[in-house]
């Protein structure tokens, strides 16, 4: 085909303007490992969350301040949530991969981060201040919410221990 540039297939030496070569530096993919991480985190939180409490164990709904169909179409929602969520994560991890630039210690963590960020800001904000649902209903709520929200403390601390320090090799290289 006459007129088409080949493709860029990543870092290499290039001459620019005065014929001066310089070669690209490598792709630092740390922050998009800890967003493909926290996106993947979350997603599979809520597809727990989705799958064992509203669909196995009918404790309730996304929204259970209406009719039950209405909690129905909310679970749907939430669940089409989740799985973006999940999708766009692996995206970006194989977009890092392709790059030779995921930093899996950072995945892990941002992983981490993301479930225990949804759990805690279900546990609080949709549980407590929007009263959207509880964990569970017609029992002594306490334990449910304290194991709920502090498996998402957990979650968080991790993640943030596997966040400090210098991260370990970028994989494929």
């Amino acid at each position: 085909m006459s007129g088409t540039q080949p493709r860029d297939s990543g870092p290499r030496d290039r001459v620019e303007g005065g014929g001066i070569p310089y070669s690209r530096p490598p792709y630092d993919g740390t922050g998009r490992s800890i967003l493909a991480g926290v996106l993947i985190g979350m997603g599979v939180a809520a597809f727990v969350d989705e799958t064992l409490f509203h669909q196995l164990l009918h404790w309730h709904h996304f929204y259970d301040r209406s009719t039950p169909a209405a909690g129905l179409v909310s679970d749907g929602y939430f669940n089409a949530a989740g799985w973006l969520a999940i999708v766009g994560g692996l995206f970006m991890y194989a977009d890092l991969h392709r790059r030779q630039a995921t930093v899996p210690k950072r995945v892990w963590a941002g992983g981490l981060l993301g479930w225990g960020g949804f759990q805690v800001y279900d546990g609080l904000f949709q549980h407590k201040v929007l009263g959207l649902h509880q964990i569970r209903y017609g029992v002594e709520i306490l334990p449910y919410d304290l194991v709920w929200n502090l498996t998402g403390v957990l979650g968080i601390l991790v993640g943030l221990v596997l966040l400090r320090g210098a991260p370990r090799a970028i994989a494929g290289r």
